[in-house]
């Protein structure tokens, strides 16, 4: 398990407790009552520090090596799951997964990016950031599952798109922005469901979704706290100033009305239980399909599109 550095605490008292844990006393009740107090005080530390997290922390948790990622939630969520590949047009990006599967015995589409876990498979998976062939590769994956009426859900967890060379010669702007434009109209469910990272256009290319969710511990915005400070202070030293000023946690978002809703995640995050984590965007993802079912492909499109017209303030003057 990797602890962060405001997890420090927590991890000193796990590592004592797994010490007193492997001495040989003998009589295994002389130690009990300490590990037990031990135990509850971790508890409380834990419960006192994911109480009280910055901004900057929640990006950190968003990050987190452990954490759960877009095959790990669909190995852990649906009953069946085939993976689709290619855009049939230039390649199989290997940032966005996507393909068929079945949740609570119903059909649907699933499609997220995908990072890797060592440095062979984060090379593998270009970190999570996606080509254009990614996004054509989704949108034909969405255009699929409308014309079969079945659901798209979308997970999204990227440090933003590919920022390359080669991804500008192949149309990167123009490939998000169809997505953003067919998506629009979809008719069909569209959910999304923030899972860890949500970075800009890269985010945004498959996530216009008719309820978008955010998990506790995750971060949406137009830019990365680092990237911002960057800009405006001309070094990455001010990015936990940047991300308080980004508004880009899940309860900030709830405020201003980007998203639909939060979901809770396992005390300490997602990573400490991957399981609970997936059930809960399980439960999630049911109660939206429940719910936007019943609202005909016209009514879809109708409330897509004002639920984004809606969004921001403006003045004529």
């Amino acid at each position: 398990m990797n602890y962060l550095d405001f997890e420090k605490p927590i991890h000193e008292l796990e590592t004592k407790i797994e010490e007193l844990r492997q001495l040989d006393v003998g009589d295994n009740r002389v130690l009990a009552p300490e590990i037990k107090r031990l135990e509850a005080k971790v508890e409380e530390l834990r419960g006192t520090i994911y109480a009280n997290l910055t901004r900057w922390q929640r990006v950190q948790l968003a990050r987190h090596p452990d954490r759960p990622y877009t095959l790990d939630y669909i190995y852990k969520m649906t009953e069946r799951f085939m993976e689709l590949h290619g855009d049939r047009a230039f390649s199989d990006d290997k940032a966005i997964v996507g393909g068929m599967g079945t949740i609570d015995g119903r059909s649907v589409m699933i499609i997220g990016q995908q990072k890797g876990r060592d440095t062979k498979s984060r090379q593998y998976r270009n970190f999570g950031m996606p080509n254009p062939d990614g996004y054509r590769k989704a949108l034909r994956l969405m255009k699929l599952a409308e014309k079969f009426g079945i659901p798209v859900i979308t997970l999204v967890d990227t440090p933003g798109a590919f920022p390359g060379l080669e991804a500008e010669e192949r149309g990167q702007g123009e490939a998000i922005a169809r997505n953003l434009r067919e998506m629009a109209v979809l008719r069909v469910p569209l959910i999304t469901i923030i899972i860890g990272e949500g970075a800009s256009g890269g985010a945004l290319g498959i996530g216009m979704g008719n309820e978008v969710y955010m998990m506790e511990n995750t971060w949406y915005s137009v830019i990365s706290p680092e990237s911002c400070s960057s800009i405006l202070w001309k070094t990455w030293d001010y990015k936990e100033q940047a991300a308080d000023a980004l508004k880009l946690t899940a309860e900030d978002l709830t405020e201003l009305g980007i998203i639909d809703g939060i979901i809770r995640e396992p005390k300490g995050g997602a990573h400490r239980d991957h399981d609970a984590a997936a059930a809960a965007v399980r439960k999630q993802i049911v109660e939206s399909m429940d719910r936007l079912g019943k609202l005909s492909a016209g009514e879809l499109v109708d409330q897509r599109i004002a639920k984004y017209s809606a969004m921001g303030h403006f003045i004529t003057v």
